[in-house]
């Protein structure tokens, strides 16, 4: 089982985990906030050298199923140059979120959206590394908070070798119970590809994405440790940077490594 965390310091993203005792990292590659296309980071041949997996995550501002041009085709143009960057320095896969179309828009749309991302790139031979969708925890237009919503978006991109990423705060705080969650998502993709283990500040079905520390949220620690038993992938913890040491601790101590 490998397990560790986001890293906070892209500067230095295998020595941040080394530091942790991490056993895979997530880091991003631009600023999130932004548009920007990744540069070519200083630490690639590290990065790609070092026994520590990498998976990356994607800018914040991607929305792919968007039905606004001004914000779809520069979404599509991102995640084809993350991914491309992601293959560079040896990561094993993009995590992208799901998205969401506006109130009032067809959510049909946006999941036919998603599809072409994956038919274009088709034409170009494909992305070089797996994108990983990630359930997200708000939005009542969304394509990936509720699993009924995954289900029908992954009848149109599970052909194209789409990954999948689990995110627990998201689950939680988007409505879905967490007991036996490894069970229904795996019923509809097939996979799980990367799990973000977070417990959440809020409650239940709030549709905030708040991330607290394994032992500080609304989430029994013990459930979260039951997904990691049964999911069967790599773990990365986004939980706060001052609890974190206690987290990977918690995992180790409870799961094994």
């Amino acid at each position: 089982m490998r397990i560790g965390a986001h890293v906070r310091q892209d500067d230095d993203p295998i020595g941040y985990g080394e530091r942790l005792g991490a056993d895979i990292i997530q880091m991003f590659l631009t600023d999130p906030q932004k548009w920007n296309k990744p540069p070519t980071h200083p630490r690639t041949d590290e990065i790609r050298d070092s026994p520590i997996d990498v998976v990356v995550h994607s800018s914040y501002v991607i929305n792919v199923a968007s039905l606004n041009n001004r914000l779809r085709m520069p979404s599509r143009n991102a995640v084809a140059q993350q991914a491309q960057a992601a293959a560079d320095i040896g990561a094993f896969g993009l995590v992208v979120h799901g998205g969401h179309v506006r109130d009032g828009e067809d959510v049909k749309e946006g999941i036919v959206n998603w599809r072409k991302l994956f038919e274009r790139q088709a034409d170009k031979g494909g992305f070089p590394v797996p994108i990983l969708i990630e359930n997200t925890a708000g939005g009542d237009f969304a394509m990936a908070r509720h699993f009924d919503a995954i289900d029908r978006l992954w009848q149109e991109v599970g052909d194209f070798g789409a990954g999948f990423c689990l995110d627990t705060c998201h689950a939680w705080a988007g409505g879905e119970d967490l007991v036996g969650v490894v069970e229904r998502i795996k019923a509809i993709t097939g996979r799980i590809d990367l799990v973000h283990l977070n417990n959440s500040r809020d409650e239940f079905n709030s549709a905030r994405d708040r991330h607290a520390n394994l032992a500080d949220g609304t989430i029994d620690p013990q459930l979260l440790a039951e997904v990691v038993r049964t999911a069967d992938a790599p773990v990365v913890l986004e939980t706060p940077g001052e609890g974190l040491a206690e987290d990977l601790a918690f995992l180790r101590e409870t799961v094994g490594s």
